[in-house]
């Protein structure tokens, strides 16, 4: 069954194309065409129906019942198995087994301890194995809102970005915790670069001009300091 995630939009295209080379290249360096995936914080499993139904053993964690039956529902419709565990990031290594790969998006944001949840990832990765982590952008946070003319709001998240709910993270921050956490830092990518920051009437009915913003968010994912001021940052991890 073909999988064509690209339909999801310009955030999701990139990520996973990231992901579909990681894992391409992870299965040729073992020898092993089923990956173990863990999808922490996966919600209801829209990257990780995906690779379940390209035949990987796919695990989302998450500690929404609701969106862990809204998982195994999009499971069952696409044809593919997919195994839930109800638990936080922080005890991963504690629900899942051994894994290839870890995905961690959108989640750093809420645990009360990123640290210990990047920590418990570090844990749960085989020798080489690889986490993506995605999470919102400190500087891109501070930007958006004093061009939206919330000077006030901008100022205290310049101050103290990770005091606020939720949190935002800079590249540095996001490279420090994994590097805490034993791992190594790899590629890193900013996500909605442009998007937040275009008027919506100049892509209203008009595919170029979308399909030339998508191509410009591409072109710009790995540069900074562009990358650095996106609306969320892609980092992968490895062991």
């Amino acid at each position: 069954m073909a999988v064509d995630f690209r339909r999801d939009g310009i955030r999701s295209s990139l990520v996973w194309d990231v992901l579909s080379a990681v894992v391409s290249a992870r299965a040729a360096a073992t020898g092993r065409t089923a990956l173990d995936i863990v999808d922490v914080g996966g919600g209801t499993g829209g990257l990780a129906v995906p690779f379940a139904v390209l035949g990987h053993i796919v695990t989302v964690v998450d500690p929404s019942p609701d969106a862990l039956a809204a998982a195994q529902r999009r499971a069952a419709e696409a044809g593919a198995r997919l195994t839930s565990v109800q638990g936080e990031a922080a005890s991963l290594d504690s629900l899942v087994g051994p894994a290839d790969l870890v995905i961690c998006h959108n989640v750093l944001e809420y645990v009360d301890e990123p640290a210990a949840a990047m920590s418990a990832i570090a844990r749960v990765l085989r020798p080489s194995a690889t986490v993506s982590v995605l999470a919102s952008n400190a500087v891109a946070a501070v930007l958006h809102r004093a061009l939206a003319g919330r000077f006030a709001e901008a100022r205290v998240l310049l101050a103290d970005a990770a005091a606020c709910t939720p949190r935002r993270f800079t590249l540095p921050e996001l490279t420090a915790l994994l590097e805490q956490a034993g791992l190594r830092a790899g590629e890193a990518h900013g996500l909605r670069i442009f998007t937040g920051l275009v008027p919506g009437a100049l892509l209203d009915g008009d595919a170029a001009a979308t399909e030339a913003l998508r191509a410009l968010e591409e072109a710009a994912a790995s540069t900074p300091p562009l990358r650095d001021i996106a609306a969320q940052l892609h980092l992968l991890g490895h062991r």
